[in-house]
């Protein structure tokens, strides 16, 4: 069989989709990437791009579409690295991304759990409450395109909240106005790095700006321009970040104007939210995937529950309702102190939290001889450090409630578990992210008789 050329055309069949949202198709026994393509389509393919193991292409001409085909809806799908299923409908992309996380926990977590049903978003668009806008040194403001860090610069964005995209217009004129330098990653000068905007069901907003510097120039004016674009603001912040690259968050921040921290209610309980609080991007969704996290907990109200990564304690305030003890810890300083404040705020008091490292919190309440019932984890996209499995088997809960933002980590993860004795035994999906290849997942695992 000849090997793929750059350039060639060659015809195939979709086989299913990658963890990126590419099809793939097999041509000459070697795997090809396949961008906007769709399961079950007959199709011309050039390839684009040849490597040792795989090739990567684009439709050229479709022979027979799918009947999940749609005209993309939005004119940057394509350009910017935000959305990833747009050419497709809905149904099509859940159960992408429902085999994605059997897959994962198969081939990789070496698991026969079933993910039993993936929980799909009733608003697809205008869903997300926090966001992030990288700003170019050309003064750009928009998203990355994909692989790459060339920000592509983006008016109105389907899948952000309104307000943010608002905020995102008053920055390009105050950019504009007062000549205001933005950073550039390559030299590491420049000042304006990000936007960041935080918005909560009531439709109130938290800016802030992240900048190479402790201050802006002509900060009243920007300061009235992000209130008459955004009038439902209720603070704006400036963080400063010096560090180098595109590490988004600062390691400072002052208020401008208002407050400096945004309350959301999500599952009947008020959350205050500071700059580096991590919350759920999709607050409808968020409901669903916790009430799934503590039915798969199995809380009757006598449990201690160990919620690690656990943020601005919003798992941990939601499994409290349900267990006798939540323990949260998490190594954000900020983040904790919102979780304690959440928690006097709904009355909450069978909660206790730490701030450190998760897995030297772990270790540290091992040694003082805490067994949880269950232990709880939410863990970046990087998923468990093998110290921290091993910490969290050590403790020898009865079940381990893993929530995952990445498949392949949680696969692995599974695996590494299992080495410890605990089988996954449930699983679901959790559609947070519409539109885009990203996919929570929920998987109980239960500590081997």
């Amino acid at each position: 069989m000849e090997p793929l050329r750059k350039n060639q055309t060659v015809r195939a069949v979709i086989e299913g989709y990658s963890s990126e949202g590419l099809g793939i198709a097999r041509v000459n026994g070697q795997v090809v990437f396949v961008h906007r393509a769709i399961r079950g389509e007959d199709c011309d393919i050039l390839i684009m791009k040849v490597l040792k193991n795989a090739a990567f292409g684009k439709v050229k001409k479709i022979h027979t579409p799918s009947v999940h085909r749609q005209e993309p809806d939005c004119p940057y799908f394509g350009k910017c690295g935000g959305c990833d299923f747009r050419h497709m409908d809905y149904a099509e992309e859940l159960s992408a991304k429902r085999q994605r996380v059997q897959d994962a926990l198969q081939r990789i977590g070496g698991s026969d759990v079933v993910v039993e049903e993936i929980l799909g978003a009733a608003e697809i668009d205008r869903y997300r409450n926090k966001s992030q806008y990288p700003i170019a040194n050309n003064g750009a403001v928009g998203f990355y395109r994909a692989r790459s860090h060339e920000v592509v610069p983006v008016e109105q964005c389907r899948i952000q909240m309104a307000q943010a995209d608002a905020a995102a217009q008053a920055v390009r004129q105050y950019i504009r106005r007062f000549r205001v330098p933005c950073y550039d990653e390559k030299t590491g000068r420049g000042l304006l790095r990000h936007l960041y905007a935080r918005t909560n069901g009531a439709g109130e907003s938290l800016i802030c700006l992240l900048g190479n510097g402790e201050r802006a120039p002509h900060e009243s004016e920007l300061v009235e321009l992000l209130r008459q674009a955004v009038p439902s603001a209720v603070g704006i912040v400036w963080g400063v970040n010096r560090r180098k690259g595109n590490v988004i968050l600062g390691d400072s921040y002052r208020t401008l104007w208002g407050e400096d921290t945004l309350r959301d209610t999500l599952w009947g309980l008020t959350f205050r939210l500071s700059v580096p609080s991590f919350y759920q991007v999709n607050r409808a969704q968020a409901e669903v995937l916790y009430r799934k996290a503590v039915d798969f907990a199995g809380l009757t109200g006598e449990e201690t529950v160990l919620d690690l990564y656990c943020g601005a304690g919003t798992i941990t305030l939601c499994m409290a309702r349900h267990c006798k003890q939540a323990i949260g810890a998490e190594i954000v300083p900020e983040a904790i102190d919102d979780a304690r404040q959440n928690a006097k705020a709904n009355g909450v008091e069978n909660v206790e939290f730490f701030c450190g490292d998760a897995k030297e919190t772990a270790a540290e309440l091992a040694s003082r001889g805490l067994r949880p019932d269950v232990i709880c984890v939410d863990p970046p996209r990087k998923g468990l450090a093998p110290e921290m499995v091993e910490a969290a088997a050590a403790m020898q809960p009865q079940r381990i409630v893993y929530v995952s933002c990445d498949p392949a980590t949680l696969g692995r993860d599974v695996k590494r578990f299992a080495q410890y004795g605990y089988t996954a035994v449930r699983a679901a999906a959790v559609d947070l992210f519409p539109r885009t290849a990203n996919i929570e997942s929920v998987v109980l695992l239960e500590r081997d008789k």
